[in-house]
């Protein structure tokens, strides 16, 4: 599969094409950027790679899919025109401002025959994979609740303005992988923290309350100003509890200069001082890391084009996702509980 990368930022440059190159059956055709610095970059990164200065130069070179990572205002219109052309697209995330206005998306994706999908890599976080394990080996009884919290010390990275705001950034992994993880959500409570900057009001952090249909409730936490870096998971059941400090390996080893594609088996894997924790009744054991592969996205991607595997994260789960992140914006500025409808 020939596919366009449109955008090289960091989003493009570190958490897509190192792994698109170490996908399988995927093949990175051309890069959109009109920044002459980014063309310098891409084409130091990789050398042969046509760079184009638009998404209708690129469809025009001839792709089979193109990967839309500019910023969140112009995702809609590349995803329209790129789908319209008869091709297939991933979205970065959020790939809209809200629910409804995905929907919109998935529409002409479905009216177009073409497949869409949003790039929730972080259902393929190595500390994620770890916790899904544990929770499929029953060990830990039955699952009461799970918490997320990811602390960023990164207030330079805060996207600004009612636009922005760490709701829509981190938190919609975080929120994707609870959904993933745990399944769809009945209500949903939140606060989020506020901060006045010349672009407008943007929240600079959240805590968010989940009912999950099982029964399991989750909480999900965030925040970037307030000079704390932290990821920590932990499960509570009724034969014990799993708890887990990691760290954000395969970020760390791209924006490092790394590659995946450099060392696909090592690639990926917690060191073991930072493996989680097993407590059970015969005592605690720690947990080796499971391998995070934000490559195999891509991978099975290229599969579902062709028609051999299902969709890696399609389009409807992104809906669902953003309506939990309306639903929790909702829940903290009118300060009550929001329910969730049933997906259709």
């Amino acid at each position: 599969m020939r596919l366009g990368l449109v955008g090289y930022g960091v989003g493009g440059r570190f958490f897509h094409a190192p792994f698109v190159e170490a996908a399988e059956g995927v093949e990175l055709a051309g890069i959109v950027t009109r920044s002459p610095h980014r063309r310098d970059l891409a084409a130091q990164d990789w050398p042969g790679v046509p760079a184009y200065d638009s998404l209708t130069d690129l469809l025009a070179s001839g792709v089979d899919a193109v990967t839309i990572t500019t910023p969140p205002e112009t995702r809609r219109a590349l995803v329209l025109e790129a789908v319209a052309a008869g091709v297939h697209v991933v979205a970065d995330k959020p790939f809209a401002p809200s629910a409804e206005a995905a929907r919109e998306l998935v529409r002409a994706a479905v009216d177009a025959g073409v497949v869409l999908d949003v790039f929730h890599n972080r259902r393929w976080d190595a500390d994620l994979r770890t916790l899904a394990a544990v929770l499929a080996s029953g060990r830990l009884g039955e699952l009461w609740r799970v918490h997320s919290r990811f602390d960023l010390d990164q207030p330079h990275l805060l996207e600004p303005g009612p636009d922005g705001g760490l709701l829509r950034d981190l938190g919609s992994h975080l929120v994707d992988q609870l959904l993933w993880l745990l399944g769809p959500v009945e209500s949903v409570t939140a606060h989020l923290d506020w901060v006045d900057l010349p672009e407008g009001r943007t929240d600079a952090g959240f805590v968010i309350d989940l009912l999950h249909s099982s029964g399991v409730r989750s909480f999900v936490e965030s925040s970037k100003l307030n000079r704390l870096h932290q990821r920590e998971l932990r499960a509570y059941g009724s034969a014990g509890s799993y708890r887990v400090h990691s760290t954000d390996v395969q970020a760390g080893a791209v924006l490092g200069g790394a590659r995946p594609a450099g060392d696909l088996e090592g690639w990926g894997r917690d060191a073991p001082a930072h493996w989680g924790t097993l407590a059970i009744k015969a005592g605690e054991e720690r947990v080796p890391s499971e391998q995070g592969r934000y490559h195999d996205f891509y991978t099975q991607f290229a599969a579902a084009v062709r028609g051999d595997a299902p969709e890696p994260v399609p389009a409807a789960e992104g809906v669902r996702t953003l309506a939990v992140l309306d639903a929790a914006r909702a829940s903290a500025l009118e300060g009550r509980t929001v329910p969730i409808e049933p997906a259709t």
